[in-house]
């Protein structure tokens, strides 16, 4: 393989007087910020599943009020 080494022991394409491109097999550090990015994608989809589940949790209290109050009104006849 040819090319050198950067300071973190990672193989680059390119001679001496030119940077060149990361090899894709080596940045690890853009794969893990990538997944990092992913798995907080994933935690805010959870954390909207979770509000989604208490939006119905209220929705079937206050249903269950409602139909209390019909019960007592329907008693006071």
């Amino acid at each position: 393989m040819g090319g050198r080494q950067n300071e973190r022991g990672e193989r680059r394409r390119g001679g001496e007087g030119q940077e060149g491109q990361m090899d894709g097999q080596t940045d690890g550090g853009e794969r893990e910020r990538e997944r990092e990015r992913e798995r907080e994608r994933e935690r805010e989809r959870e954390r909207e599943r979770e509000r989604e589940r208490e939006r119905e949790r209220v929705r079937e209290r206050e249903i269950d009020r409602e139909r209390e109050r019909e019960r007592e009104r329907e008693r006071e006849r």
